[in-house]
């Protein structure tokens, strides 16, 4: 039997019918419901035969537009998102010597809310800090929930997929006033289309 193998068992007998475990590219994500999301990490990492003792990562999707420009074309993975706004952390057991990706939804897209996970794995504070500032995902129970990246005056969350791409606002210093000042941004948007095909001698002499 393969690690992978061996890692699948575990979760499904631990988990049960709750495992909905997906295997691609030598990795398996284990997908859980939102309100199971703190009581089974705890489990993954109390458990014996799998102590996930570490998080080395935590982020927030937005899967906004996921499968958008692909028409009469199938998603090039299986996945098909069960919400708007995911949490996917990455897990490491140093004892076991495995990893696995953990996926949860919020329920309302709305208002992203999910229980934080920062007493089972206090390393996701600034994780969980980070998915707050830049997806507006709330997670309930952080003893510290602030933005982390952006200004804290920052309107909005800039890599959620509606949010412009030129901001809504910019910062300059102002000499008069002597302090750094927001005003309308003032870059004009368009796109910019690569040229691909070209003349013969494009560029030569020129």
């Amino acid at each position: 039997m393969s690690r992978l193998e061996n890692l699948q068992q575990q979760l499904v007998t631990l988990l049960g019918e709750q495992a909905q475990l997906t295997l691609s590219t030598d990795e398996i994500t284990l997908e859980i419901a939102a309100e199971q999301w703190e009581v089974t990490c705890l489990r993954l990492r109390d458990e014996p035969s799998l102590q996930f003792e570490m998080c080395v990562d935590l982020c927030g999707v937005d899967y906004l537009t996921y499968g958008a420009g692909r028409v009469g074309q199938a998603p090039q993975t299986a996945l098909v998102p069960a919400g708007r706004f995911a949490v996917v952390a990455h897990l490491m057991s140093l004892t076991h010597n495995w990893r696995l990706r953990v996926r949860t939804y919020a329920v309302n897209a709305e208002f992203p809310l999910l229980n934080s996970l920062v007493n089972v794995w206090p390393s996701v504070n600034w994780f969980e800090r980070e998915a707050f500032d830049l997806f507006g995902i709330v997670f309930e129970g952080h003893p510290d929930l602030r933005r982390i990246l952006t200004d804290y005056g920052f309107i909005g969350h800039p890599f959620r997929k509606d949010f412009p791409v030129y901001g809504n606002v910019e910062m300059r210093y102002d000499p008069e006033q002597g302090r750094v000042v927001y005003q309308p941004v003032t870059i004009e948007p368009r796109e910019i289309i690569p040229r691909v095909i070209r003349e013969d001698g494009y560029g030569i002499g020129r």
